[in-house]
């Protein structure tokens, strides 16, 4: 059978736009209000590939951060394979700031950490995962960088940096992970980023206490909540990410309105000059580039609000639409575990070999991790780390020595100081948040004859 030249690319168009409805999978979300623009680059760039590119394994994207964006041939293409790149699983691509990331969207930026970081206690900053909702504002020079306290205050006060810094100065380790991590593994699969497992990552997050700056401004403490903005702005008609917490939490001790991430001034991608830190919540709370703290009654009204990152008070049944008037705002953080080594796939030799991972809970602490080898049948305890501490992280490691070659499944289960135990299916949702089922990798092992 001969098949014509011209078949043979209407095929290959065929099953691009097919991978192109595919990734479009995760822009209809209510995350994404308005994604028609995206959708059309997506399928027109689909369609219209650069070979040459297509071959390279890293791209780097230059472009200088501030510049005025020119949607060229070769940017556009450049963009639809930085998506390709995630779904492949093989690709990773070089930002200004990070070593190589799986790039979900190149602008505004949201960069995934590849599994392989996660081998330290503290994700340094150039491996840490991105998220935005908004494009990043225009760099902001310290010098110039004023926030305002506003609303329900004895006065409303503008503080510089310097300002900020005379303040008692607090580090909090703690985990920063995206609400909506691991939604790709959500079955049935449900529309927004398909992050797997890498929107996630543990600092040391330094600055003043959100509730010394309070104390500034005569902050009026009977006062139900306190509304954050930040210096992005939507475009076009986008709504401003501005989030609310409660006056509680506000207060906290731990809740920090970062200058520094592991030592170093706040990267630009992180918040640079200062970044909420609400330890143990869900990162949407976490606002970045922060320049307006609000002191109110009542929490904002905005989009980021309602009805975006609110989850069903009661059980769904998967892939059926929530009633909004059962959806609440989204706080602390659930039971979660991460099998970091061997890989998925992996081949290994018999004889004695370690699996390891990280464990993490929101507000509470990692009490153990169990580990089965053989798909569940049999548990036994993984070593913990010695931070033993409330929103951070705890590494874990398993010695393991195969009794037989074959085909082994591995799972990871957490168990927290609350009592909470990692459960076998997450709950599924239609924004698919807060996934955190038990952790499961295949692996071979060779009889090594």
């Amino acid at each position: 059978m001969v098949v014509s030249q011209r078949s043979r690319e209407i095929g290959k168009k065929d099953e691009l736009s097919k991978s192109a409805d595919r990734r479009a999978l995760r822009l209809t979300s209510p995350e994404y209000p308005f994604v028609e623009i995206r959708l059309r680059i997506c399928r027109q760039g689909a369609l219209a590939r650069d070979k040459r590119l297509e071959s390279d394994k890293v791209i780097r994207m230059t472009r200088p951060h501030g510049s005025t964006p020119v949607l060229n041939r070769r940017e556009v293409l450049g963009s639809l394979l930085a998506v390709s790149a995630l779904a492949s699983g093989e690709d990773l691509v070089t930002i200004p700031g990070k070593r190589p990331m799986l790039v979900h969207n190149d602008r505004p930026e949201d960069l995934e950490t590849p599994l392989s970081y996660f081998d330290s206690w503290l994700t340094p900053n150039d491996a840490f995962f991105v998220r935005q909702h908004l494009p990043r504002p225009a760099k902001i020079e310290g010098a110039s960088f004023r926030l305002t306290l506003k609303g329900r205050v004895s006065k409303q006060i503008e503080l510089t940096l310097a300002d900020l810094q005379k303040l008692s100065q607090h580090t909090v380790p703690a985990v920063l992970e995206c609400t909506g991590n691991g939604r790709g593994f959500f079955r049935p699969r449900v529309p927004g980023i398909q992050w797997e497992r890498g929107a996630v990552g543990n600092a040391e997050w330094s600055g003043p206490a959100l509730s010394d700056v309070l104390k500034l401004a005569g902050a009026d403490a009977d006062a139900s909540c306190v509304t954050v903005n930040g210096a992005d702005i939507g475009v076009a008609k986008t709504p401003d990410f501005i989030r609310s917490l409660p006056m509680k939490k506000a207060l906290h001790p731990s809740t920090l309105l970062a200058l520094k991430m592991n030592g170093q001034p706040l990267p630009d991608l992180h918040g640079f000059p200062l970044r909420l830190v609400v330890p143990g919540w869900d990162g949407t709370s976490w606002v970045k580039w922060v320049d307006s703290v609000s002191v109110a009654n009542e929490p904002d009204k905005g989009f980021y609000m309602a009805p975006a990152y609110r989850f069903p008070k009661h059980a769904l049944l998967p892939g059926t639409p929530a009633n909004p008037a059962d959806l609440e705002v989204i706080e602390s953080m659930p039971v979660k575990s991460y099998i970091t080594g061997p890989v998925n796939g992996a081949e290994i030799q018999v004889g004695r070999t370690t699996v390891r991972g990280m464990a993490w809970a929101g507000e509470e602490r990692i009490a153990k991790v169990d580990i089965s080898t053989d798909g569940g049948s049999r548990w036994d305890s993984a070593e913990l780390s010695s931070h033993d501490l409330p929103y951070t992280w705890r590494l874990w490691t398993f010695a393991w020595t195969p009794e037989k070659p074959g085909y082994h499944t591995i799972l990871s289960r957490a168990t927290d100081s609350a009592g909470r135990v990692q459960p076998i299916v997450a709950t599924w949702n239609p924004s698919g948040y807060l996934y955190n089922a038990i952790d499961q990798i295949g692996i071979m092992v060779a009889d090594g004859k």
